[in-house]
C-alpha cells in the first residue's frame, strides 16, 4: 500500500540505462516511492513490471505509455529522455502542476524557451548533471576562470562518455563552460570553440575549447584544463556509476516538492547558487 507520506515519482524513459537506475534509487532512498514508469509507443517493455526491468523484483507498476493518469496521481517526474520528449512531459507536467527534474541534455535555446514557458506552472529543476561533484565543480570553475583572466591563461574543457551517448558536447561540458564564461563574463555562445580541423591558426585570446571523445563504456569523464605560461591546472570529475545521478534527481524531486512553480538548478538545490 502506498505512504501518503512518501512523495510519489514517475520514471520516464523507464527501461533505458538511466531509466533502470532511476528506478533502482528511488526503490531504496526514503521519503520517496515509484508513482509509475512511462516508456515509447513502440517500446517492447510496455505492460512489463518496472521493478523487474530494473532488477528490483516485482513493485506491481507496469510500465505504460499513457502519462496522463499518471501524472494526474504523482507529485513529481523524473525525466533523462530526449529534448523532445522532454518538452512534451514539461507540458504535462505544467498542467498537472507537479515537480519536474529534467537531466535531458543537447536541448536547443527554442527547447529551453518552451521549458522555460513550462515552469510558470510547473516546478521544473534542469541541469546538464544532477550530482554533487559536478555542481560543486562548477562553483570552482567559475571562480578560477575569474581569478585567472584571459590574458594568461586559456581553458579548455575535455570530457569522454559511452559510444552510444547521441549528444556532443555534453550536457556536462556545456554546464562547465557556461560556468567558465561566467567567471570571465563573457558569453559562451560568442565565446566557444567546438571543432579544430586542419590549419586553423594560433588560438584566439578568450575562447573556451570544447574536446569530446567517446567510446566504450565510459559513465562520463570531465577536465577544464586553465593553461598558463609555465604552469596548467586542471579540475577534473569521473563518474563511476550513474547512481549519483539519479540520487541527485531524487534529492532534487523532493527539494522541489512544495517549491513554488519555476526553473530551478541543482545550484539552487545544493544551496551554491549565491
Amino acid at each position: 500500500m502506498a505512504n501518503d507520506t512518501e512523495m510519489g515519482l514517475v520514471v520516464v524513459g523507464a527501461s533505458g540505462r538511466m531509466g533502470q537506475a532511476l528506478i533502482r534509487t528511488v526503490h531504496t532512498m526514503e521519503g520517496v516511492r515509484l508513482a509509475g514508469a512511462i516508456e515509447r509507443p513502440e517500446s517492447p517493455f510496455l505492460g512489463k513490471d518496472a521493478g523487474e526491468i530494473a532488477g528490483v523484483g516485482n513493485l506491481g507498476i507496469q510500465i505504460t505509455d499513457d502519462p496522463l493518469p499518471i501524472f494526474a496521481r504523482a507529485q513529481g517526474v523524473l525525466d533523462f529522455t530526449s529534448p523532445s520528449a522532454s518538452i512534451d512531459y514539461a507540458a504535462l507536467t505544467a498542467q498537472a502542476r507537479i515537480v519536474h527534474v529534467i537531466g535531458t541534455t543537447g536541448c536547443s535555446p527554442e527547447d529551453e524557451e518552451k521549458i522555460h514557458a513550462a515552469a510558470r506552472h510547473a516546478t521544473i529543476v534542469k541541469s546538464g548533471n544532477m550530482s554533487l561533484g559536478v555542481n560543486l565543480l562548477s562553483v570552482l570553475v567559475q571562480k578560477a576562470a575569474q581569478a585567472l583572466g584571459p590574458e594568461d591563461f586559456d581553458i579548455e574543457i575535455l570530457e569522454m562518455h559511452h559510444r552510444h551517448k547521441v549528444d556532443a558536447p555534453s550536457g556536462t561540458a556545456l554546464l562547465l563552460g557556461e560556468a567558465a564564461a561566467e567567471g570571465r563574463a563573457v558569453s559562451l555562445a560568442e565565446k566557444n570553440v567546438r571543432v579544430r580541423d586542419g590549419h586553423t591558426g594560433p588560438r584566439e585570446e578568450g575562447t573556451i575549447g570544447f574536446a569530446t571523445l567517446r567510446g566504450g563504456s565510459v559513465v562520463g569523464d570531465h577536465s577544464v584544463i586553465l593553461a598558463g605560461p609555465g604552469e596548467r591546472i586542471t579540475l577534473s570529475h569521473h563518474a563511476e556509476d550513474r547512481t549519483i545521478f539519479a540520487r541527485g534527481a531524487v534529492k532534487a524531486a523532493l527539494w522541489a516538492y512544495g517549491k513554488k512553480p519555476g526553473l530551478y538548478s541543482m545550484l539552487d538545490v545544493l544551496g551554491l547558487n549565491d
